[in-house]
C-alpha cells in the first residue's frame, strides 16, 4: 500500500514539474511579448487585435471546446488502446466539422464588421485562420493531458506561446505597426508549431484505423458537450465580454490598455491556476471515474488549498508591486493601466477559486447546475460592467471584475457542495442520463 502512494506521489510529482514548466515558459514569452509589442504598436492597434483574438476565442469556446473537454473527460475512462483511439477519432471528427461552421459564421459577421466599420478585410481571413490553428492545438494539448502525458502537452504549448510573439514582433519590425502583421505571426506560428506536432507526435486516431466510430460513444460525447456550448458563451461573456463594452463605449485605444493591464495580471493568476489544473485535474478525474471518492475528495481540497493560498499571494504581491510590473512589463503610453491591475487580480482569483469549486459537478456530469452557476456570474457582469464603465470609465471595469467573478464563485460553492464526498455513481448509463440532462467546466 506505502508503495502505490508513492508511486501515486512520484506521477503526481512529475506531472507537476512538466505542468510548471510549460506554464512559466509559456507565461515568460508573453510576457515578454507583450512588452515589445507595446512598444512597436500604439494602444489603438493593440486594442483591435484584442478585439479581434476575442472573437477567435468566442469560436474556439462554442465550436470546439465543449467537444475537446469531452473527450478530455471521458479520456479515463477508456481502459483500452482501442477505446482510446475511437474516442479521439470521435472528438477529432466532431471538432473539425463544428470549426468548419465556426469559421463560416466568423467570415459572414467578419465581412460585415468590417464593411461598416472599415476594418482591412485580410483581419478576417486570418482570424479566421487563427480559429483553426488553435482548435487543432487545444484539441492535441488536452487530448495529452486527459492522458496525463504532461511532458508533451507541456512542449507543445510552449513552443507555440515562444513562436508567436516572436513571428508578430519580426513581421510588425519588418512591415510596420499594423493589425495584420500581428495576426497574421500569431497564424503562422500555430500553424508551423502544430504541423511539427503532427509529425512528431501522431495519436491513435491518426494511425491507420478504419472501423467507424461506435454511434453509442458519438452519442455520449455529444450527451457531454452538447450542455457546455451555452456554458462556454457565458465563461466568453465573463471572461472577455468587459472588452467590448469599452469598445462600444469608449475608444479601441482604451480597449487596449484595459487589455494589456488584464494580460499582465491574468497571466500571473492564470498560469498559476493552470499548473494546479493540469497537476490535480486528470488525477480527481481518474478517482472519479474508478469510483475512489476518498481518494477524489482528498485531492480536491488539497488543490482548493493551493488556489486559496496562491490567490492571496498574488493579490498582496500584485498591489505592492505593481508599479514595478507596469514599468517592466508595459510600454510608456500603457502605463495608466497600473491603477486597473489590483482589482482585475482579484477577479483573477475568484474565477480560479470558482473553477476549483465546480469541479465535482464537472466529474458527476452534472451540466445543467454548472450552467446556472456560471449564468449567476454572467447576469452579473451584463448588470455590473455597462453601469460601472459608464460612470467610473476602465477603473469601473476593473472594479466590476471581482464582483462578477465573486458571485459565480459563491455560486458554484452553493451548487457543488465540495464539503460533501461525492456519491458514487455504478450505472454508466445514470452518469450519461446526468450529463445531458442535468449539472460541469473547465
Amino acid at each position: 500500500m506505502k508503495s502505490g502512494e508513492t508511486a501515486v506521489n512520484r506521477r503526481l510529482f512529475g506531472d507537476a514539474s512538466w505542468a510548471l514548466l510549460g506554464q512559466l515558459a509559456s507565461g515568460v514569452a508573453l510576457l515578454l511579448g507583450t512588452r515589445i509589442i507595446t512598444e512597436l504598436v500604439s494602444p489603438e492597434i493593440y486594442g483591435q487585435v484584442a478585439l479581434l483574438g476575442g472573437f477567435v476565442a468566442l469560436g474556439v469556446a462554442l465550436f470546439a471546446y465543449p467537444f475537446v473537454f469531452a473527450g478530455m473527460r471521458l479520456l479515463p475512462e477508456c481502459l483500452h488502446k482501442r477505446e482510446r483511439a475511437e474516442l479521439q477519432r470521435a472528438v477529432s471528427g466532431l471538432t473539425t466539422r463544428s470549426t468548419a461552421l465556426a469559421m463560416v459564421v466568423l467570415a459572414v459577421g467578419g465581412a460585415a464588421y468590417a464593411y461598416a466599420a472599415s476594418v482591412d478585410p485580410w483581419l478576417i481571413v486570418l482570424a479566421c485562420l487563427l480559429l483553426a490553428t488553435t482548435v487543432r492545438r487545444e484539441l492535441g494539448v488536452q487530448m495529452l493531458i486527459g492522458e496525463r502525458r504532461q511532458r508533451d502537452a507541456s512542449l507543445w504549448q510552449t513552443s507555440d506561446s515562444i513562436l508567436r510573439p516572436l513571428l508578430a514582433i519580426a513581421l510588425v519590425w519588418l512591415g510596420g505597426a499594423k493589425a495584420v502583421w500581428v495576426m497574421l505571426g500569431y497564424a503562422l506560428a500555430s500553424l508551423a508549431v502544430n504541423i511539427v506536432w503532427a509529425m512528431v507526435h501522431r495519436s491513435p486516431s491518426e494511425e491507420k484505423h478504419h472501423q467507424a466510430v461506435p454511434a453509442s460513444l458519438k452519442r455520449e460525447v455529444w450527451a457531454y458537450a452538447l450542455p457546455l456550448i451555452p456554458m462556454e458563451l457565458l465563461f466568453w461573456i465573463n471572461g472577455l465580454g468587459d472588452r467590448y463594452v469599452i469598445g462600444y463605449l469608449m475608444t479601441a485605444a482604451q480597449v487596449g490598455i484595459y487589455t494589456a493591464a488584464y494580460t499582465l495580471t491574468n497571466e500571473a493568476f492564470n498560469r498559476s491556476a493552470m499548473i494546479l489544473l493540469r497537476t490535480f485535474q486528470p488525477v480527481y478525474f481518474q478517482y472519479v471515474s474508478t469510483g475512489q471518492e476518498s481518494e477524489a475528495y482528498k485531492i480536491l481540497w488539497v488543490w482548493l488549498c493551493w488556489v486559496l493560498a496562491m490567490g492571496l499571494w498574488g493579490v498582496l504581491a500584485l498591489w505592492m508591486l505593481k508599479d514595478w510590473v507596469a514599468s517592466l512589463l508595459l510600454a510608456k503610453a500603457f502605463h495608466s493601466a497600473v491603477d486597473l491591475m489590483p482589482c482585475i487580480g482579484i477577479g483573477c482569483a475568484l474565477q480560479a477559486l470558482a473553477t476549483v469549486l465546480s469541479q465535482p459537478l464537472l466529474a458527476a456530469k452534472r451540466t445543467r447546475a454548472l450552467l446556472l452557476g456560471r449564468l449567476f456570474g454572467v447576469v452579473t457582469a451584463a448588470i455590473s460592467i455597462p453601469l460601472m464603465v459608464k460612470g467610473y470609465g476602465l477603473p469601473g471595469a476593473a472594479l466590476a471584475n471581482p464582483l462578477y467573478f465573486g458571485v459565480e464563485a459563491l455560486a458554484m460553492a452553493v451548487l457543488a457542495k465540495p464539503w460533501r464526498m461525492m456519491e458514487p455513481a455504478h450505472d454508466p448509463g445514470l452518469a450519461i442520463e446526468g450529463a445531458a440532462g442535468g449539472d460541469v467546466s473547465r
